[in-house]
């Protein structure tokens, strides 16, 4: 009677493992190579979505509003 209940708090916790590993591989905040991309955030276009889910938010159609430093 107690397997669904570690079926369930198991899936929960590899879910959220794999979020936090997500986050630390992909998210523009964290750098990890800091000789050859010393600030990621700035190499980013607007089309590149890096949110996990945006509502209303096509990110094909932005367009660069800023300048290139």
């Amino acid at each position: 009677k107690l397997i669904p209940l570690f079926v369930i708090i198991g899936s929960g916790g590899v879910g959220a493992g794999l979020y936090l590993m997500r986050l630390a591989m992909f998210n523009p905040d964290v750098s990890w190579d800091k000789k050859n991309n010393p600030e990621p955030w700035n190499k980013l276009s607007p089309s590149d979505q890096y949110k996990f889910y945006s509502v209303n938010v096509d990110y094909s159609r932005l367009k660069k509003d800023r300048p290139d430093f």
